[in-house]
């Protein structure tokens, strides 16, 4: 209990600070802009230079959690521009970005929307992230692409300015879930998850899920972000000889466990999150990573491969799946403002009018609260790679949120 005080009392001191920052940002902003800015007449007046796109979320290409999501996101618009960019107008991404989003954060989605005037956004790398660029949109009136969360809350307010590409935490949960309760792990597993925002809400999910199912964790263990406990927490588990230990956390932080498992001899069936499918768990887990199970965000398509081989010749790497998803937000927002042409609500209503939309990913296609309702199927690492599993989890698990691979 004193855990969840402590993480109760963090949440209402981080909702005061975003609070300070949107009314310190907004106000001052909406004093010298219009909140809802429609067509730029410097369109036909010929004094627009360039369409500019903002971006929240890092432009480091090493960076952890937005990496990918960056280069994803670049290779989109360089393709754009490549083709014509608007009606001869090159794309430009506006990026900004602070690592500390609960202080600096709403701030730079502000800049972007009234200083530099763009005109939709793309972001954040997480549900935190998002939620705050989300409080910025649903007051400014213009289009959040979100490319990274799974976080179902994020769509939750109904705000009609924000659309996510990834499937959310109830599709991905059903799917590990059901591979885990159709497992020797039925009877005898531990759960194993971080205590920040995305992990707590998706540990939820999954306890939901297995619950429905009449399947019970004999422990769950819950550890900070970066936690120093990680060792002691794996030795722990490896004792207890479950057949299967599911671990929810982010890239890294999942790493670390299934690496000090596996050093601990645990020879437990292993799953995880979406985020064991991050090229930075799959480097940082190196061999300690193959047999693990995880919910596959993305179907292979005709384009996914074509795709690969661009991604790789620019960044001399293979993509995973947040590449993916950013790659298919930024190329679904470029043909939305293309048809919309310089309008900030119309652009809104392409976005909307688009889906069902085919990207490398999969197919897109928007619930009724801007969530892409595409479920999952189970996936396994094998070789330093993600594939799926068999032939057995070749399609889908069906959810209430998604009913056939061509709608989810």
């Amino acid at each position: 209990m004193g855990s969840r005080r402590r993480a109760a009392a963090s949440a209402r001191r981080g909702s005061r600070v975003l609070s300070a920052a949107l009314r310190a940002v907004l106000i001052g902003a909406l004093l010298a802009a219009c909140a809802s800015r429609q067509g730029d007449t410097r369109e036909t007046a010929g004094e627009l230079r360039e369409v500019r796109i903002g971006y929240f979320g890092p432009d480091d290409p090493d960076h952890p959690v937005g990496g990918s999501l960056w280069q994803g996101t670049l290779l989109a618009v360089e393709e754009a521009n490549a083709s014509g960019g608007y009606r001869g107008l090159p794309f430009r991404l506006v990026q900004d970005w602070d690592e500390n989003p609960w202080s600096g954060g709403a701030a730079g989605v502000a800049r972007m929307v009234y200083r530099d005037e763009v005109w939709a956004l793309i972001g954040g790398i997480d549900g935190t992230s998002t939620h705050l660029a989300e409080q910025v949109v649903a007051k400014a009136r213009l289009a959040l692409v979100d490319p990274a969360s799974t976080d179902r809350t994020v769509n939750s307010a109904n705000v009609p300015w924000l659309f996510s590409s990834m499937p959310a935490d109830p599709a991905l949960m059903a799917t590990l879930g059901e591979a885990l309760l159709a497992s020797p792990g039925r009877a005898s597993f531990i759960l194993a998850s971080a205590t920040d925002h995305d992990s707590r809400i998706m540990a939820r999910e999954f306890l939901t899920s297995v619950q429905s199912g009449h399947g019970v964790p004999l422990r769950h263990f819950e550890f900070g972000r970066g936690s120093h406990r990680i060792p002691e927490l794996a030795k722990q588990i490896a004792e207890a000889g479950t057949a299967a230990v599911v671990v929810l956390a982010g890239a890294s932080d999942s790493a670390a466990l299934v690496r000090e498992l596996r050093a601990a001899g645990a020879d437990s069936v292993l799953f995880g999150g979406p985020a064991v499918g991050r090229r930075s768990f799959l480097d940082a887990a190196g061999g300690a990573a193959e047999g693990v199970r995880l919910p596959l965000t993305v179907w292979q398509t005709e384009g996914s491969e074509g795709f690969g081989e661009r991604f790789e010749a620019r960044w001399s790497g293979a993509p995973d799946y947040a590449a993916l998803h950013a790659y298919d937000s930024t190329r679904l927002l470029v043909a939305a403002i293309r048809q919309a042409g310089l309008d900030r609500a119309r652009i809104r209503a392409a976005l909307e009018a688009l889906s069902p939309w085919q990207g490398v990913s999969g197919v897109i296609r928007w619930d009724e609260i801007g969530r892409n309702a595409r479920g999952a199927r189970l996936g396994l690492i094998r070789g330093g790679g993600v594939r799926p599993a068999g032939p057995r989890e070749e399609r889908p698990i069906r959810t209430p949120a998604s009913a056939s691979p061509d709608s989810g």
